[in-house]
């Protein structure tokens, strides 16, 4: 039996995500969590993952009832070792010069947490895709031409997939393309229907 229809909040402020849930057709509102991002020592990537998004779905729905609120978060794994966001075009070379001929695992946890009209939390699931991207050996001609155009400095492992970054690659395998970006669409639409949206 289908759930109740709630209003959806994407709880984000990242422009990559608002626009992958956009796809699916459906009104939603964003909000930005503002909670610490900072991994506890000796957290395993997919843990931390799963905590953040968790976390965020949880701070937005102190503050939201009667919604569905959808909360994701994304690490990129080379040699046991997470890749944050680079800030800036010298951490971007170095990551970008780290990951070359290297393989990444892009592990992003995404959260459903639905409140009810106390505020109260009444369901909620979590649940990781994980999509690994083989980057083919970079020269630092290559990195600097590729950071001049995409500037992906906000965005973990300094790789956007969607844009001229799918030139770094030399394969990739995984079974939903979008959760590279950072919203994996397919189980996300599967999960919003249980919930009561009709997608399409």
């Amino acid at each position: 039996m289908k759930k109740a229809k709630k209003k959806v909040i994407l709880a984000s402020s990242s422009p990559y995500r608002k626009e992958l849930l956009s796809r699916l057709g459906i009104e939603f509102d964003c909000y930005s969590p503002n909670i610490d991002e900072s991994a506890i020592v000796g957290e395993a990537p997919d843990n931390y993952v799963r905590r953040m998004s968790r976390e965020k779905a949880a701070k937005i729905g102190e503050s939201h009832k009667n919604s569905l609120i959808i909360a994701s978060d994304q690490a990129s794994i080379c040699n046991q070792e997470i890749l944050g966001k680079p800030g800036d075009h010298e951490g971007a070379i170095e990551q970008l010069q780290r990951i070359s001929g290297q393989e990444v695992s892009f592990n992003t946890a995404v959260t459903l947490l639905s409140t009810g009209s106390s505020g109260c939390h009444d369901d909620s699931t979590t649940w990781i895709e994980r999509f690994v991207v083989q980057f083919r050996p970079l020269n630092l001609a290559e990195i600097e031409r590729y950071l001049m155009i995409d500037q992906p400095y906000d965005c973990a492992g300094s790789f956007k997939s969607e844009k001229l970054g799918i030139a770094l690659c030399q394969s990739m395998r995984g079974d939903d393309p979008t959760a590279l970006i950072g919203l994996p669409l397919i189980s996300l639409a599967q999960h919003l229907r249980e919930f009561g949206h009709q997608i399409p």
